[in-house]
């Protein structure tokens, strides 16, 4: 079968722990048995997150003042390196006779598309409060809700390509188990003479998934969360798992920006254009969410 598997950012980072490369390289450690398990037979393409690993960078590059700080651009190619490491490096030890490669991709988007006006993916470290945020880094940055802290949220454009995709196809297709468009991939825009360039931004690597998965005509794309399934009412007594969920269904339901609704909407995406089925659901549930008896089955 032909695998694309979205990881969350829990597979490196569980919520509330501290970003360090101890925590992230242990759950890597836990989530590389399971994924070699899921591999074995199949022809598979990893997709990562990065926003805590990319915010904290923007971090670390608005404390040192004296260069200006680099773009997202750049910082989303340091946070695919470090994390492609990591996961590649754990799936060897856990898998030593597969091939495995990580692949720096970039994103393309487009310079138009209404996300540069309206900021929701969230990056970086949840605090207490906007103002604990902003303290310190000098400058005005965004913030939105997320559970009952903030986090900073940079813009989130649609991805419409993938500059690597012919290499990327040429390792899938050969059995490697190919980690690629990390953190959504680094966003690039092409101009009327054809040459690329980054952008100021961070793209949901769930709906890159989505376009990977299509582009590789994956026979389904596997969305890995810190949740069992996709909810309605998340947080309230009315809440409730949703175990099967069709493309023209979405609309019904109010989904949180910035977290649960571009995972639906990437598995709506590649639900409704392939005819293959999508599915969420945790990590820890890997192979009961693959076989369908776990998370929520998305069709067309």
């Amino acid at each position: 079968m032909r695998l694309v598997i979205a990881l969350g950012g829990n597979a490196l980072l569980k919520r509330g722990e501290a970003l360090t490369e101890e925590n992230q390289r242990r759950n890597m450690q836990a989530a590389a048995v399971a994924l070699a398990t899921a591999c074995e037979g199949h022809q598979v393409a990893i997709v990562h997150g990065n926003g805590p690993q990319v915010g904290l960078l923007a971090l670390e590059a608005a404390a040192y003042d004296a260069v200006p700080p680099y773009p997202l651009d750049v910082l989303g190619a340091e946070s695919q390196g470090m994390i492609g490491y990591v996961i590649a490096q754990e799936l060897r030890n856990a898998a030593p006779s597969r091939l495995v490669a990580s692949v720096l991709t970039q994103t393309m988007v487009e310079a138009d598309d209404p996300a540069f006006a309206r900021p929701t993916k969230p990056i970086g470290p949840v605090y207490g409060s906007i103002e604990e945020g902003r303290a310190g880094i000098g400058r005005d940055w965004s913030f939105a809700a997320d559970g009952k802290g903030f986090r900073r949220v940079v813009p989130s454009p649609r991805p419409v390509g993938i500059i690597e995709m012919a290499e990327i196809a040429h390792l899938f297709d050969g059995g490697v188990v190919t980690i690629c468009c990390g953190g959504g991939g680094i966003p690039v825009l092409r101009d009327a003479a054809g040459l690329l360039s980054g952008i100021e931004a961070v793209i949901d690597k769930d709906l890159a998934a989505a376009l990977l998965a299509q582009q590789l005509k994956a026979d389904r794309l596997i969305i890995l969360t810190d949740v069992d399934a996709v909810y309605t009412g998340w947080g309230s007594p009315e809440q409730r798992a949703l175990r099967e969920l069709s493309a023209a269904e979405i609309t019904g339901h109010d989904f949180a920006e910035g977290s649960m609704l571009p995972k639906v909407q990437a598995a709506a995406a590649f639900a409704g254009s392939t005819g293959n089925p999508a599915a969420i659901g945790a990590l820890a549930d890997l192979q009961a969410v693959m076989e369908g008896r776990a998370g929520t089955l998305v069709t067309r």
